[in-house]
């Protein structure tokens, strides 16, 4: 390297965002992802080693997809280069090959390819990587925000070690934002700023996991933000909230606002009040609350305060759940909205929640000896010599599909656990209930009849 591209590249460093300046250049200075890079980890030994083998990242932005293949980059002994999906072509990636085959042939050297936003490239662009990460003129590294398992061909996929990197934690965010205000070399010290406790706090939590976007923030605070009369910059939650762009919510995840919102939340599902649940909804979404937790309490909101009034109710918010998984925000709140609208607008029933502590009160407070002998398995050898099973009734040999026969044990004939509503699907299956007990009590007075005039 001349002097020229030197100075340049020192430039460029001085130039860059804060976020770019703050890469780790060692596996030890990595904040987060220790589920991939803990220590007894396969991917710490493999950097460590420098036995990385084809490996594709996989997670939301600002989780450290690009920081990682620095890291490896500044570990490794391979040749190590770079391509964007987004703007590069084959004329690239034919260079790149030809050096990769030069490096190996002559200096038995590998290359090392990152490909960032690999999902841009089309069919045709992965398949022309394919067989060169096979015969290892080439180990990749795959960078995406989406889901490998669906934009990457899987040919590559089945070559190559999936890591999903996820958001990161509100702690480890915090850390960087320190490290960021503090360090004078990589971050903004130099600047003599200094952040409060609820604007680091403020900007780890609204950034949702995004490191890259809350050293944006910081980085804007410090320079544009005036001095004051003691000569120091100050970011202040005001300051804070002004360079994100963010009305500060009341909403403490830990404290008594958290949970009197998701408490409004579950009520107004449970009321019938899409709009109030909206409403809840959207302000935990804007104060950074973790989709997955809403995601839960629609689950359950969906079974015990729908139940089987309409059992849909059930079905639309596991699914809601599953898929703001693979897909992440923004577009997750659209999904959870059209979750909590159905299950807000659905008919009620808590009859299924009450029906199980009713049950779970009962084996508690009730001694029972056994199960009723006719029900008793029947399937091993002796059992008829222990009259297990003896009398059973199937009820597929009757019509309808039904028999009455006792099922609960002798101490609890006659309890009801179960209760259906007149509401919704759960009028059905009240109707069907009571027409089986009718038709269970007639054919038992018919049979008792029969056996009168037979005697």
């Amino acid at each position: 390297m001349d002097l020229f591209q030197y100075m340049r590249e020192e430039n460029l460093k001085k130039e860059s965002p804060l976020a770019a300046r703050m890469r780790p250049s060692s596996l030890e200075e990595v904040v987060g992802q220790q589920h991939i890079i803990g220590k007894d980890k396969l991917l710490y030994r493999a950097i460590k080693a420098d036995k990385l083998s084809s490996v594709i990242f996989f997670g939301p932005p600002g989780t450290g997809k690009t920081t990682l293949a620095k890291v490896i980059a500044n570990t490794t002994s391979a040749e190590f280069t770079q391509l964007n999906a987004t703007v590069a072509g084959k004329k690239d990636m034919e260079g790149i090959v030809q050096k990769a085959k030069d490096n190996l042939g002559m200096y038995s050297k590998k290359t090392i390819l990152f490909v960032d936003e690999i999902h841009r490239f089309n069919k045709g662009q992965q398949d022309y990587l394919l067989p060169f990460v096979e015969d290892g003129t080439l180990i990749l590294i795959g960078a995406t925000t989406e889901n490998p398992y669906f934009e990457v061909n899987g040919a590559l996929i089945s070559r190559s070690i999936i890591f999903e990197l996820k958001p990161l934690e509100k702690e480890d965010v915090e850390m960087l934002i320190e490290r960021a205000v503090t360090e004078e070399e990589k971050g903004m010290g130099a600047y003599g700023a200094d952040i409060t406790k609820e604007a680091q706090e403020f900007l780890a939590d609204i950034s949702g996991g995004d490191a890259r976007m809350a050293l944006n923030a910081v980085e804007l605070a410090v320079l544009t933000t005036k001095r004051s009369e003691d000569g120091k910059i100050h970011i202040t939650l005001d300051v804070a909230q002004e360079c994100i762009q963010k009305r500060v919510v009341r909403y403490d995840k830990a404290g008594d606002n958290h949970y009197d919102t998701i408490s409004a939340f579950i009520k107004s599902m449970r009321g019938s009040d899409p709009d109030a649940a909206l409403y809840y909804l959207a302000k935990m979404l804007y104060a950074g609350e973790d989709i997955k937790f809403i995601a839960r309490r629609i689950m359950i909101c969906a079974s015990e305060d729908v139940g089987n009034a309409d059992p849909q109710a059930l079905q639309v918010a596991v699914a809601a759940s599953q898929a703001i998984e693979r897909i992440g925000m923004p577009e997750a709140q659209i999904i959870l909205s059209q979750a909590v609208t159905y299950v807000a607008c659905a008919p009620k029933s808590n009859a299924a929640y009450l029906g199980i502590f009713s049950a779970m009160d009962a084996v508690k407070n009730v001694k029972v000896e056994s199960v009723p002998v006719h029900l008793q398995d029947a399937h091993y050898k002796g059992s008829g010599k222990l009259g297990h099973g003896v009398g059973y009734k199937y009820a597929h040999d009757y019509p309808k599909h039904y028999v009455k026969q006792q099922y609960l044990p002798d101490e609890l004939i006659g309890r009801t656990f179960y209760q259906p509503s007149d509401n919704g699907y759960e009028k059905v299956i009240k109707e069907r209930m009571d027409f089986l007990q009718r038709t269970g009590t007639e054919t038992e007075s018919n049979s008792i009849s029969s056996n009168i005039e037979g005697s």
